[in-house]
């Protein structure tokens, strides 16, 4: 097994994949992708959603530009079908897919149109791409200090490539010639020490940018801690999933 990092990369995924709700936000993306028998899921990380969409009998390719993901998403699902490559040049053929799956993926791409005019590409006439992704603006978080904490979400946000590429999602579909195009919304709700690694990042990022110094970052995340401890700690992350179809040949 590959060996994973505390604070790693794999390591941020498995817990985000843990938190409450996330498990049914992902069994909505594998339903809003209306049965396909084959899908591609891109930005596949450590492979999770692709061994679960396996498990409902669904053939799985998992696609991440991460080498060393690919890597750990082989050692974990030995018989899953997994493969290096860009969201803009997918190593598949076109017309490959039934279905083309992405989540926490779209804020990460300096050029998301490209990204579906390439799901277009390997999806089938009639096939159906699913997105789900968070707008880094809108994270929730109560806190002693709101000055402050707005200011700590805005920092990790403008530390992502495109952080508000969630709330475009509905018209890079339609762009992108998608027809039948749907928004949800749901939003994991935290309220346990499960919450802790979220906000460390987002204190650590924002201390890293310069927006605050170390030492009242550090302070913002003891209150959280403290909160944690005496089970006053709220957070909520709004999802967005959008869906559409791509049109007929």
């Amino acid at each position: 097994m590959t060996k994973i990092s505390e604070n790693g990369p794999a390591a941020r995924l498995d817990a985000a994949d843990r938190l409450p709700g996330a498990r049914e936000l992902r069994a909505l993306s594998y339903d809003l992708l209306g049965g396909a028998e084959s899908v591609v899921d891109v930005g596949c990380g450590a492979g999770r959603a692709v061994a679960e969409l396996a498990e409902r009998g669904v053939a799985a390719v998992g696609v991440d530009r991460d080498e060393g993901m690919i890597a750990l998403a082989r050692s974990r699902w030995p018989h899953a079908d997994f493969r290096t490559g860009d969201a803009c040049r997918l190593p598949l053929p076109g017309h490959a897919a039934g279905g083309y799956r992405a989540e926490r993926v779209f804020h990460e791409l300096p050029d998301p149109a490209g990204a579906l005019a390439e799901a277009r590409r390997v999806l089938v006439p009639g096939g159906r791409a699913v997105l789900v992704g968070q707008d880094w603006d809108t994270l929730v978080v109560d806190s002693d200090d709101p000055a402050l904490t707005r200011t700590l979400v805005h920092a990790r946000a403008d530390t992502v490539t495109a952080p508000r590429a969630a709330r475009a999602h509905r018209a890079l579909l339609l762009d992108a010639g998608f027809r039948d195009v749907t928004v949800d919304v749901r939003t994991l709700v935290l309220t346990g020490p499960q919450a802790l690694p979220v906000l460390g990042s987002l204190a650590r990022a924002a201390s890293a940018a310069g927006a605050v110094d170390r030492e009242r970052a550090d302070g913002w995340l003891a209150e959280q801690r403290a909160r944690a401890a005496a089970d006053r700690l709220f957070a909520a992350v709004p999802m967005f999933v959008a869906a559409g179809t791509a049109p007929p040949a």
